[in-house]
Protein backbone atom coordinates (compact mmCIF):
# COMPACT_ATOMS: atom_id res chain seq x y z
CA UNK A 1 0.00 0.00 0.00
CA UNK A 2 1.33 3.43 -0.92
CA UNK A 3 2.16 6.02 1.69
CA UNK A 4 1.04 8.81 -0.65
CA UNK A 5 -2.67 7.99 -0.61
CA UNK A 6 -4.58 11.23 -0.41
CA UNK A 7 -1.57 13.37 -1.36
CA UNK A 8 -2.79 14.08 -4.88
CA UNK A 9 -2.93 17.46 -6.53
CA UNK A 10 -6.71 17.36 -6.10
CA UNK A 11 -6.26 17.13 -2.33
CA UNK A 12 -3.97 20.17 -2.42
CA UNK A 13 -6.24 22.27 -4.63
CA UNK A 14 -7.04 25.67 -3.16
CA UNK A 15 -10.53 27.01 -2.69
CA UNK A 16 -11.64 30.56 -1.93
CA UNK A 17 -13.49 31.44 1.29
CA UNK A 18 -15.50 34.60 1.90
CA UNK A 19 -15.54 36.16 5.38
CA UNK A 20 -18.00 38.99 5.97
CA UNK A 21 -16.51 40.95 8.88
CA UNK A 22 -19.48 43.30 9.12
CA UNK A 23 -22.17 40.63 9.54
CA UNK A 24 -20.24 37.97 11.47
CA UNK A 25 -21.30 37.86 15.13
CA UNK A 26 -17.93 36.64 16.39
CA UNK A 27 -15.41 39.06 17.83
CA UNK A 28 -12.38 40.25 15.87
CA UNK A 29 -9.90 37.82 17.46
CA UNK A 30 -12.10 34.77 16.88
CA UNK A 31 -12.50 35.64 13.21
CA UNK A 32 -8.76 36.27 12.83
CA UNK A 33 -8.03 32.85 14.37
CA UNK A 34 -10.30 31.06 11.91
CA UNK A 35 -8.75 32.98 9.01
CA UNK A 36 -5.24 31.97 10.14
CA UNK A 37 -6.36 28.34 10.41
CA UNK A 38 -7.76 28.44 6.87
CA UNK A 39 -4.61 30.09 5.47
CA UNK A 40 -2.45 27.37 7.04
CA UNK A 41 -4.71 24.57 5.78
CA UNK A 42 -5.40 23.06 9.20
CA UNK A 43 -9.02 22.48 8.22
CA UNK A 44 -7.94 19.95 5.57
CA UNK A 45 -7.19 16.28 6.25
CA UNK A 46 -3.94 16.59 4.25
CA UNK A 47 -2.48 19.26 6.58
CA UNK A 48 1.28 19.15 6.99
CA UNK A 49 3.10 21.94 8.86
CA UNK A 50 6.00 21.96 6.41
CA UNK A 51 3.91 22.30 3.24
CA UNK A 52 1.79 25.16 2.02
CA UNK A 53 -1.66 23.62 1.61
CA UNK A 54 -3.97 26.43 2.78
CA UNK A 55 -6.79 28.20 0.97
CA UNK A 56 -7.49 31.76 -0.10
CA UNK A 57 -9.54 34.03 2.17
CA UNK A 58 -11.41 37.14 1.03
CA UNK A 59 -12.40 39.33 3.98
CA UNK A 60 -14.92 42.07 3.23
CA UNK A 61 -16.37 44.74 5.50
CA UNK A 62 -13.15 45.26 7.47
CA UNK A 63 -14.25 48.80 8.33
CA UNK A 64 -16.88 47.28 10.64
CA UNK A 65 -14.69 45.15 12.93
CA UNK A 66 -16.30 44.07 16.21
CA UNK A 67 -13.68 44.94 18.83
CA UNK A 68 -14.51 44.12 22.45
CA UNK A 69 -13.53 46.14 25.50
CA UNK A 70 -11.26 49.19 25.26
CA UNK A 71 -8.85 47.59 22.78
CA UNK A 72 -9.64 50.23 20.20
CA UNK A 73 -8.11 52.93 22.41
CA UNK A 74 -5.61 50.93 24.51
CA UNK A 75 -4.05 48.39 22.13
CA UNK A 76 -0.81 49.65 20.64
CA UNK A 77 1.21 48.55 17.64
CA UNK A 78 4.96 49.10 17.77
CA UNK A 79 7.54 49.55 15.03
CA UNK A 80 11.23 50.28 15.26
CA UNK A 81 13.62 51.56 12.61
CA UNK A 82 16.66 50.02 14.41
CA UNK A 83 17.93 53.55 15.14
CA UNK A 84 18.30 54.53 18.80
CA UNK A 85 15.21 56.34 20.05
CA UNK A 86 13.09 55.52 17.00
CA UNK A 87 10.51 53.27 18.63
CA UNK A 88 7.12 54.30 17.26
CA UNK A 89 3.75 53.32 18.68
CA UNK A 90 0.27 53.77 17.28
CA UNK A 91 -3.08 52.89 18.82
CA UNK A 92 -5.60 50.65 17.09
CA UNK A 93 -8.04 53.54 16.68
CA UNK A 94 -5.42 55.69 14.96
CA UNK A 95 -4.29 52.77 12.78
CA UNK A 96 -7.87 52.16 11.66
CA UNK A 97 -8.23 55.82 10.73
CA UNK A 98 -4.86 55.94 8.97
CA UNK A 99 -4.66 52.53 7.25
CA UNK A 100 -8.15 51.01 7.68
CA UNK A 101 -9.45 47.84 9.26
CA UNK A 102 -7.84 45.66 6.59
CA UNK A 103 -4.36 46.47 7.92
CA UNK A 104 -5.46 45.72 11.49
CA UNK A 105 -6.79 42.36 10.31
CA UNK A 106 -3.57 41.60 8.39
CA UNK A 107 -1.44 42.32 11.45
CA UNK A 108 -3.63 40.18 13.70
CA UNK A 109 -3.58 37.23 11.30
CA UNK A 110 0.17 37.67 10.71
CA UNK A 111 0.78 37.35 14.44
CA UNK A 112 -1.19 34.10 14.51
CA UNK A 113 0.70 32.44 11.66
CA UNK A 114 3.86 30.43 12.40
CA UNK A 115 7.08 32.46 12.20
CA UNK A 116 8.73 30.54 9.37
CA UNK A 117 9.44 30.87 5.65
CA UNK A 118 5.81 30.17 4.73
CA UNK A 119 4.41 33.09 6.72
CA UNK A 120 4.53 35.73 3.96
CA UNK A 121 3.31 33.27 1.33
CA UNK A 122 0.31 32.35 3.45
CA UNK A 123 -0.43 35.96 4.33
CA UNK A 124 -0.39 36.88 0.64
CA UNK A 125 -3.47 34.67 0.18
CA UNK A 126 -5.47 36.91 2.52
CA UNK A 127 -7.36 39.55 0.53
CA UNK A 128 -8.93 42.14 2.84
CA UNK A 129 -11.24 44.97 1.77
CA UNK A 130 -12.80 47.85 3.70
CA UNK A 131 -16.14 47.71 1.89
CA UNK A 132 -18.25 44.82 0.73
CA UNK A 133 -17.16 44.83 -2.92
CA UNK A 134 -14.20 42.83 -4.22
CA UNK A 135 -12.81 41.70 -7.61
CA UNK A 136 -12.74 37.96 -6.74
CA UNK A 137 -16.39 37.09 -7.39
CA UNK A 138 -15.48 34.60 -10.13
CA UNK A 139 -13.05 32.76 -7.86
CA UNK A 140 -15.46 32.40 -4.95
CA UNK A 141 -17.80 29.48 -4.89
CA UNK A 142 -21.46 30.25 -4.32
CA UNK A 143 -23.38 28.87 -1.40
CA UNK A 144 -25.76 26.01 -2.25
CA UNK A 145 -27.24 24.86 1.04
CA UNK A 146 -24.19 24.11 3.17
CA UNK A 147 -21.96 22.93 0.35
CA UNK A 148 -20.00 25.17 -1.96
CA UNK A 149 -20.52 24.44 -5.65
CA UNK A 150 -18.24 25.99 -8.22
CA UNK A 151 -19.94 27.23 -11.41
CA UNK A 152 -19.49 24.76 -14.27
CA UNK A 153 -17.81 25.75 -17.53
CA UNK A 154 -19.57 25.57 -20.87
CA UNK A 155 -20.29 22.15 -22.35
CA UNK A 156 -17.36 20.56 -24.16
CA UNK A 157 -14.80 22.79 -22.45
CA UNK A 158 -11.69 21.09 -21.07
CA UNK A 159 -9.19 23.02 -19.02
CA UNK A 160 -5.43 22.71 -19.29
CA UNK A 161 -5.06 20.77 -16.03
CA UNK A 162 -6.15 17.15 -15.56
CA UNK A 163 -7.32 17.91 -12.01
CA UNK A 164 -9.80 20.53 -13.23
CA UNK A 165 -10.93 18.17 -16.01
CA UNK A 166 -11.67 15.46 -13.43
CA UNK A 167 -13.68 17.91 -11.35
CA UNK A 168 -15.63 19.15 -14.36
CA UNK A 169 -16.35 15.64 -15.62
CA UNK A 170 -17.50 14.54 -12.16
CA UNK A 171 -19.88 17.49 -11.92
CA UNK A 172 -21.33 16.98 -15.38
CA UNK A 173 -22.13 13.32 -14.67
CA UNK A 174 -23.58 13.77 -11.18
CA UNK A 175 -25.36 17.12 -11.41
CA UNK A 176 -28.06 18.52 -13.58
CA UNK A 177 -27.51 21.99 -15.05
CA UNK A 178 -28.49 24.86 -12.79
CA UNK A 179 -30.33 27.65 -14.52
Amino acid sequence: MSINIGRTSLAYSRSWHLVDMGHDQRSFGRIATSIATTLMGKHKPTYDPSTDCGDYVVAVGCAYLKITGDKRKKKKYYSHSTRPGHLQEITMDRMMRKFGGAEVLRRAVSGMLPKNRLREVRLARLRAFEGFGHPYKENLVRLDGKHYVKPRPAAGYLSKTPVQDAINMGQSKSETPVS
